[in-house]
């Protein structure tokens, strides 16, 4: 989990770690059902922070309702080169339909 900055920003050393990917590395980012996809990629618009931070553009964020100041799950793919960011209200709705199966309801309210 992270908080994403006032500019957009999440600090994700951890996770970078995994990847092999140093500050300065190019990046692809886009959105896709709901979430984001980091890829690292040659020609990449964006980079990896000189702090090792990620950066989740504006437009980008809202797309995935990705809301300001939100908390947000990253998953390194690290057999795909990729990050996926995850907006906490889809977090929180699939936990919601996980704990409701698991006590054998029907659905989520």
């Amino acid at each position: 989990m992270a908080l994403p900055s006032r500019c957009g920003r999440v600090t994700a050393q951890h996770i970078l770690q995994g990847l092999g990917w140093q500050p300065g590395r190019r990046l692809d980012i886009h959105p896709h059902q709901g979430v984001l996809v980091i890829a690292s990629v040659k020609d990449g618009r964006h980079r990896v922070g000189s702090r090792g931070q990620l950066p989740l553009p504006a437009s980008a964020r809202r797309m995935c309702r990705m809301g300001h100041r939100q908390p947000v799950l990253l998953a390194a793919l690290v057999a795909h080169d990729l990050v996926v960011v995850h907006p906490v209200g889809a977090v929180a709705r699939l936990f919601a339909d996980l704990h409701v199966e698991v006590a054998g309801g029907d659905h989520a309210c």
